[in-house]
This record gives structure tokens, sequence and C-alpha cells, in this order.
């Protein structure tokens, strides 16, 4: 029996799915956002050790986990190209790395920001900065590839191939402040022990997780409809897309419809 969401490994009813649902994602990403960031920069308390520099956790932690979760997506959708040979599944690794990227380039700026004042200094070679420094490396990499193969087939998998090593990396950042003794802090969230901070702190925290959860797949979404376009643009379904399209503009121009004369 064909569980009913295989339907949408066919480009043509993804397309139409991400449709209606990434305007959704925006909405809610947006108000969780919002709610997050006022609760983490004006209601949660002052840290009593570290002041009001503490506040940049709020934007810090969830870029430095998404950026670990896009990249285990891009590694899950990879494996399912290579396994099923699903055309959807090599676009939406493709769609979620550059909003991946972001998510680590924002985790290693605020970080920098975050360490001058804790460590007196913007970078050190600690083992979870280095790690974290090699994830992004591995996300240009993985854009840089995808964009350099013409092939659509070969693209998909050389592109599966790096994000399935490279995702090797993201237990090496989770662990890293276990493994070795590090500089950077150990996790204030555990799924085993009680939050060592304020539930206010706490709370916020999590909102603008969910905040960043609800973008990244709303922006993977949005992403992933104009790669389908590219990728299928000589089939009936894309041309008739178009053609209906061309028309609706056209209906709306005066200049066409004559409604200016």
């Amino acid at each position: 029996m064909v569980l009913p969401w295989f339907q949408y490994a066919a480009p043509q009813r993804f397309y139409g799915l991400a449709g209606r649902l990434y305007p959704f994602c925006f909405v809610l990403a947006a108000l969780l956002s919002v709610v997050g960031l006022y609760m983490g920069f004006f209601v949660a308390p002052t840290d009593a050790q570290q002041g009001e520099a503490y506040r940049i956790i709020f934007i810090h932690v969830p870029a430095s986990w998404m950026s670990m979760v896009i990249y285990c997506a891009m590694a899950f959708w990879s494996a399912l190209g290579l396994g099923f040979k699903t055309r959807i599944s090599g676009l939406m690794a493709q769609a979620l790395a550059p909003t991946g990227a972001l998510f680590c380039f924002l985790s290693l700026w605020t970080g920098a920001l975050w360490g001058k004042p804790m460590w007196g200094t913007w970078w050190v070679w600690d083992a979870r900065l280095t790690s974290e420094l090699i994830l992004l490396f591995l996300y240009a990499g993985y854009m840089a590839l995808t964009r350099a193969i013409d092939d659509p087939q070969r693209r998909d998998q050389a592109g599966a191939l790096v994000a399935l090593v490279g995702v090797i990396n993201v237990p090496i950042i989770y662990f890293s402040v276990k493994w070795w003794n590090t500089l950077h802090q150990g996790a204030s969230v555990s799924m085993t022990q009680a939050p060592r901070m304020a539930h206010t702190m706490l709370w916020a925290m999590l909102l603008v997780t969910l905040g960043c959860w609800a973008y990244a797949v709303g922006m993977a979404l949005y992403r992933v409809r104009g790669l389908i376009l590219q990728r299928e643009h000589d089939t009936a379904w894309v041309q008739a897309l178009a053609q209906s399209q061309a028309g609706s503009l056209n209906q709306g121009d005066p200049a066409e419809s004559g409604a200016g004369t």
C-alpha cells in the first residue's frame, strides 16, 4: 500500500503544496520571533554573572541550533534521494543550504560578539568554534559544488555525498564541550536535566527557536518552488503554468485589455 504523502514526491504536487504552506510559515516565524525577542531583551531578568551581555544568547543559541538541524535535514533529504531516486529530495537539500549557511554565519558572528566581553577576544581556536566554522565551510562547499554541475542527476548525487559525509561534523559540534576542555560553556538546556536558567529566559529562547524553525521551513519551501521551475522548465505543466500566469498579467494590463483607451 502506497502512503498518501508519497504523492508529494512529484514536483508538480510538491510545488502546489509548498505554495500553500510557505506564507503561513513566514507569518508564524514573524510572530514567534517578535514575541520571543521581546521577552528575551525586555522581560527576562539580567544575568547575575554576565550582566546584560548575555542577551545575545536569544539570537546566538537558536542560530547555532538551526545551523546543525538544517544540515541534518539536508543529509536526510540527500539519503532519501539516493535511496528512492526522488527528484524533489535533491532540490529540498539545495533549498535548505543557503538558510543553513545564514544561521551558521549568525552563530559565529554573535558568538564573537558574546566572546569579546566574556573572554576578552573575538575568536579562539576552541573546539566548538572551530567545528562550527568547519560547518560553514561545508555549507559553502555544498552550494559551490551543486551550482558548478549542470547535469541535475550528477548535481544531486554529488551534493548528497557532501551532505552525508559532512553530517559527521554535527555531533562533533554538539559534544565538543564534553569531549575536550574548551572555553565554551556547556549546554544550558538538556533533555535529561532541568534547565539552568530562569523560565522566562528559557521560554524566550524556545520561542525564538520555533520562529527560526518556521522561517527555515518557509524559506526552503519558497526557494524550492523556484528550483522546481528551473528543473522542470521543459515539462508540460510548467509551460502551462507560465502561459496561465502570462494570461493573467495580460488581462490586468490596460494596454492589453483596452481599458486605458
